[in-house]
């Protein structure tokens, strides 16, 4: 990874941060995989675009309904 990647990430997790009010260092608890049969979704305000397929970070479970997590793009 190169310094440019680093800062990069840095930023992201900063704006992930910022965006959710989560406090603390941001731990993945495991990852997921998208069904493969679902239909693919927009994303919009604090949604996750979903895709086929995707691996997901999972950062936290906020309900029985819901997670929070991150894509690939770190978003």
């Amino acid at each position: 990874m190169t310094l440019k990647d680093c800062k990069k990430e840095e930023k992201a997790d900063r704006e992930f941060q910022k965006k959710f009010k989560f406090k603390g260092s941001i731990k993945v608890l495991t990852q997921m995989m998208v069904d493969p049969a679902v239909t693919e979704k927009r994303g919009g305000g604090k949604n996750l675009p979903l895709r086929r397929g995707e691996i997901l970070d999972v950062i936290q479970f906020t309900s029985q309904e819901q997670v929070l997590c991150r894509n690939s793009q770190r978003r």
